[in-house]
């Protein structure tokens, strides 16, 4: 490793410290501190069929449990895969009523958008919401006010299966070991966000989205990992929070 290397990591290390001190009143969940072997896997931008109803098959055969943050304008159209993840188990969790960025949003918007979502979700699934992703990661104070003040916790990540970009599977696969720990957040998508759900993100990948999930899972399996939702990664764990406002 050479000096600047060195020198790289411990800022980065400083400066996590100094998120992290500060995420104790103004954090979002980044990360589970557990003594348990869990690993916290979650699924963005669904439901979406030929999506979600394989990676429920990959979960069910693996034994393994998730969270995933729904899209509202998705749960209206298939709401019957929204009652499949719920009959599964699986723990839901609001990613937005669409996918627009929060920081383009007027902040009264985005604290109406988010009490709204929040309570039709929980119409749908008859059960109470806690989590919420900020689309894209993008939230500034303000955003993170109006998502707190709904009673809900803004949730990020570590580890990503780069899903949503068109690499080879055994890329995929690779990117999605690196960095995972017991606690660990991992990001992955079940459903990819189009124009109909306010993003601008391109053509979808194309993969099989429950083929990927195995693989991931076979691979936490070797290491001795197992894959939770966040409701159970916290009975043996306490959430890890930093402040985030890249805006």
């Amino acid at each position: 490793m050479s000096a600047a290397t060195t020198a790289r990591s411990v800022v980065e290390g400083a400066r996590r410290r100094v998120r992290r001190g500060a995420g104790t009143v103004l954090g979002s969940a980044v990360e589970l501190r557990t003594g348990a072997s869990d690993v916290v896997l979650t699924f963005d931008d669904g439901p979406e069929p030929g999506g979600t109803d394989r990676v429920l098959s990959a979960l069910a055969d693996a034994g393994a449990g998730a969270t995933f943050f729904v899209l509202l304008t998705r749960v209206r159209r298939y709401p019957g895969l929204l009652d499949e993840v719920v009959a599964a188990g699986h723990e839901v969790a609001l990613h937005g009523v669409d996918h627009r960025a929060l920081p383009t949003l007027p902040p009264d918007e985005v604290a109406r958008l988010v009490r709204a979502g929040k309570a039709e979700l929980e119409d749908a699934t008859g059960r109470p919401v806690r989590w919420f992703r900020p689309p894209y990661g993008r939230q500034t104070f303000a955003n993170w006010r109006a998502v707190t003040g709904a009673g809900l916790v803004p949730v990020l990540w570590g580890p990503t299966t780069w899903d949503w970009r068109d690499v080879p599977p055994a890329e995929r696969l690779a990117k999605a070991q690196q960095g995972v720990r017991p606690g660990a957040i991992v990001l992955a998508h079940d459903g990819f966000a189009g124009p109909a759900d306010g993003a601008c993100d391109g053509p979808p990948p194309q993969l099989d989205r429950g083929e990927l999930i195995t693989g991931v899972l076979e691979g936490y399996a070797e290491r001795g990992l197992v894959a939770r939702s966040l409701e159970q990664a916290l009975v043996s764990g306490d959430l890890v929070r930093e402040t985030w406002f890249p805006g």
